[in-house]
């Protein structure tokens, strides 16, 4: 019998206008320790963005995501935080910020198939 996989997953939302605290949800970032995964995945929905704000400049919002990517991956020319471990990267991109992206709270799972359950999770909060 497969052994469950305790992970831990937060959705990352886009805050066009952090005052006033409307977000769309546009990734999901999954991370489990036993198994050393860190992934993320993102859909940006520019219309539904740019509802909530106009003036909401779409091709630095594609740049943090990227950014975000490439520290999930651990690519070290995204600089300092992406050397850092697992864990220690999973913290860093789950912190609480007040910018336009950011996470809900961390929640904890458990599941068979890692990759499977990021897919599932994306279908289900980002659509």
């Amino acid at each position: 019998m497969q052994e469950k996989h305790l992970f831990e997953y937060a959705i990352i939302r886009a805050v066009p206008r952090v005052e006033r605290e409307e977000f769309v949800n546009i990734g999901v970032i999954l991370y489990c320790k036993k198994a050393n995964f860190l992934k993320t995945r993102f859909y940006l929905n520019k219309e539904k963005i740019q509802a909530l704000c106009q003036e909401t400049d779409i091709e630095l919002l594609e740049k943090y995501i990227e950014a975000l990517e490439r520290i999930a991956a651990g690519d070290e020319t995204a600089g300092p935080i992406a050397k850092l471990d697992l864990p220690s990267r999973f913290r860093w991109l789950t912190a609480t910020r007040s910018t336009i992206l950011q996470t809900s709270k961390v929640h904890p799972g458990l599941c068979d198939d890692l990759g499977e359950m990021l897919d599932r999770l994306f279908e289900e909060m980002v659509g």
